[in-house]
């Protein structure tokens, strides 16, 4: 997706009450310091909208990205912050629980995972919960440029095995650092959120060009590369007799 405008738009703390939005939503849930600010602001190629800090905890609100006016990106506190006591944790808990059973325009959930390590008691909990109530989310594994390229299989492999992810549940590698998986999580919001289709975009303008400019398309048989069928070689070997 091409970038042309981001706004902070609405910051929901605990008393606040969940917008209703009219644009629809993806959400990006995760445990403190795994990263959401940094793929956030990555995914909108911006240095500093969503604050990054060293210290866990940081982000104790919901925050609403208005992106392009087309699709709002959600980022949700960070679970599992041990220094919090045990009040703020539940409170931060009921925040997440909260949004996801009232928008009604969330169509899909990332779950952020450090690829370094194993999942976390509180990362197989939130997925297992998110699982339940009938989501399924993405997982999306992060600060991928921390391992060598031929390791991050193996660890994804783990992240599945230990979460005991549904087997059509997508996973991709992520780093803040070198981009890699963003396009790809574009892709999957793109088709997710419901956005307009680009490639009908072009071939809308395509219709408007004259017929002169426009290139011949073959025909698809042809063009996957499948066999001519046998009815269509008689009709040709018919003509060539007729014009005989």
């Amino acid at each position: 997706m091409i970038i042309k405008s981001v706004n902070l738009e609405t910051v929901c703390g605990i008393t606040s009450s969940i917008p209703d939005n009219i644009l629809n939503e993806v959400a990006f849930a995760g445990k403190s310091n795994v990263g959401k600010s940094s793929l956030i602001n990555a995914l909108m190629n911006r240095k500093a909208l969503a604050r990054t800090s060293a210290q866990p905890g940081k982000t104790q609100t919901i925050n609403f990205y208005n992106v392009n006016d087309a699709v709002y990106l959600v980022d949700l506190p960070g679970y599992g912050y041990a220094r919090a006591n045990v009040e703020i944790k539940a409170k931060w808990g009921q925040m997440i629980e909260n949004y996801l059973h009232v928008s009604k325009r969330l169509k899909a959930v990332f779950l952020l995972i450090d690829i370094r390590h194993e999942p976390s008691e509180n990362d197989q909990m939130m997925y297992e919960w998110m699982v339940h109530q009938g989501f399924a989310p993405i997982i999306i594994a992060t600060k991928s440029d921390k391992l060598k390229r031929a390791q991050i299989p193996v660890h994804v492999k783990m992240i599945r095995e230990v979460l005991q992810a549904e087997p059509d549940t997508i996973v991709i590698p992520f780093s803040a650092e070198t981009k890699d998986g963003r396009e790809e999580i574009w892709k999957l919001i793109e088709e997710l959120a419901e956005l307009i289709d680009t490639e009908k975009d072009a071939e809308a303008e395509k219709q408007k060009k004259p017929e002169s400019s426009r290139p011949d398309k073959k025909p698809r048989w042809k063009a996957s590369g499948h066999p001519v069928p046998k009815k269509t070689q008689k009709k040709k070997a018919a003509k060539k007799k007729v014009k005989k």
